[in-house]
C-alpha cells in the first residue's frame, strides 16, 4: 500500500469514514490515484481534496460513500479512483493543460489517467480507459 508524502490520509476520505478506520482508510483508495495526488501537490503547490478535518466544508473530493449527495453507484469517487482537486496559485484548466502535455501522470498511473474538462477544479481518475490522458465532459 502506497502511503502519500504529502496528505493526510483524512484529505481522502469524508469524516464518518475516517472516523471508523482511521490510517486504513487508505485502504480504499486505489494506490495510483495516491500517487498522483502526491504529484499534483509536488508540481503545482498547495493542493486541496477534503479539507473537513481543518474546519473547511469539502469532504466529498476524495470517496464518496451512499451518504454523499454526490454519490453515484459506478462513479470512480465510488471506487476509490477519483479526486477533485483545488489549487491556491494556479487554475484547474491550466493544470489541465499542463498535464495533457506530459506523460507523466500515465506513467504514475500504469494505467490511463481521466480527466473533467469544463470545470472549475480538477477530477482526474485512473478508471480503465485507452492508455494515455482521457478527458470527459460533465
Amino acid at each position: 500500500m502506497y502511503i502519500p508524502k504529502h496528505f493526510k490520509p483524512q484529505e481522502f476520505v469524508p469524516p464518518s469514514v475516517y472516523n471508523d478506520r482511521g490510517d486504513k482508510s487508505l485502504q480504499l483508495i486505489d494506490d495510483r490515484i495516491l500517487r498522483i495526488a502526491d504529484y499534483l501537490r509536488e508540481r503545482y503547490g498547495s493542493t486541496t481534496i477534503n479539507n473537513w478535518c481543518w474546519g473547511g466544508n469539502r469532504q466529498w473530493s476524495g470517496l464518496r460513500t451512499p451518504d454523499s449527495p454526490y454519490y453515484s453507484m459506478y462513479s470512480q469517487h465510488t471506487m476509490g479512483r477519483a479526486v477533485d482537486c483545488i489549487f491556491k496559485d494556479i487554475s484547474a484548466e491550466e493544470v489541465r493543460e499542463d498535464i495533457k502535455k506530459a506523460d507523466i501522470l500515465t506513467d504514475l498511473a500504469l494505467s490511463s489517467v481521466t480527466l473533467e474538462d469544463g470545470v472549475s477544479w480538477l477530477h482526474i481518475d485512473v478508471r480503465n480507459n485507452k492508455l494515455g490522458i482521457n478527458s470527459f465532459l460533465p
